[in-house]
């Protein structure tokens, strides 16, 4: 639970889900008319922080620098918008539909809060000081002084995908052509004369007969073997670039103009006359 001393802590200030998921940054909070204690924030949400949404921190927790609550994100964006009278409360009406969106059993609730008067449960909260704020932006206590406000534009980044890259390897076919000289024996006759030199060998046969003699012929033929070897390595990196982005939008800025009537000086005037 919430306390009053810490809203300090939690005014400008992220706001977790249940998951530790950033929502927004609260900008106020609401307090119980009957116990004083804080019942509800609203939560700046959006990439420009357009939206506006209420959650309850009855049941949120103050972590190091940010508070969380026991709510998705997605259910806090979806919450119904409300609007805040000038006195800086929400209607019963407003503060019906929060909690019926949030699950909160609205009779429970009411006993709780020992059925306080008609025109809201709850009001306008605290500065980053802890104090007491009105709707006109005005401090109790006597204070003649009237605060001038104005809106200021925060410009910040979100991280979201673009895509992806991935690494596929696969095979394909390719026709590959290679020469390579082969040799293959071929059948030449000769025919050699009689000479002195061969006659005796020539002779040693008989005079007539038939015979056979066989050479055997060789040739040599391609032969393709294949081979998986390395040849180099693929990783994916990602690197960063920066560029400039010029981002536009809308302030709301308070003037305070000063209506003066001189009586003096009218009077005299007509005496002029």
């Amino acid at each position: 639970m919430i306390t009053r001393d810490q809203i300090a802590t939690v005014l400008d200030h992220p706001v977790h889900d249940a998951e530790g998921v950033k929502i927004g940054d609260a900008k106020h909070v609401f307090f119980d008319d009957v116990t004083g204690e804080p019942e509800w924030v609203s939560v700046r949400t959006g990439l420009f922080g357009t939206s506006e949404s209420f959650v309850p921190i009855h049941d949120g927790t103050v972590v190091e620098d940010h508070l969380e609550v026991p709510y998705a994100r997605d259910t806090v964006k979806d919450a119904p918008n409300v609007d805040v009278d000038a006195g800086g409360h929400l209607s019963e009406q407003e503060e019906h539909r929060l909690y019926e969106h949030y699950g909160i059993d609205w009779d429970t609730a009411w006993q709780q809060a020992n059925q306080p008067p008609e025109g809201g449960r709850a009001r306008l909260g605290t500065d980053t000081t802890g104090q007491d704020m009105t709707a006109t932006g005005t401090r109790p206590g006597g204070d003649d002084a009237m605060t001038r406000s104005e809106e200021q534009m925060h410009v910040g980044v979100e991280r979201r995908e673009t895509g992806r890259a991935r690494l596929r390897k696969y095979v394909v076919t390719e026709e590959v052509q290679r020469t390579v000289p082969v040799r293959h024996e071929e059948v030449r006759v000769e025919h050699e004369p009689i000479t002195d030199a061969n006659r005796d060998a020539a002779m040693s046969g008989p005079d007539i007969t038939e015979a056979e003699h066989e050479v055997i012929l060789h040739e040599e033929r391609p032969v393709v073997e294949t081979e998986a070897v390395p040849v180099e390595r693929v990783r994916l990196s990602t690197e960063e670039r920066t560029e400039e982005e010029t981002v536009h939008g809308e302030v709301r800025k308070e003037r305070i103009e000063t209506d003066r009537t001189d009586e003096t000086e009218t009077e005299t005037g007509q005496g002029d006359r």
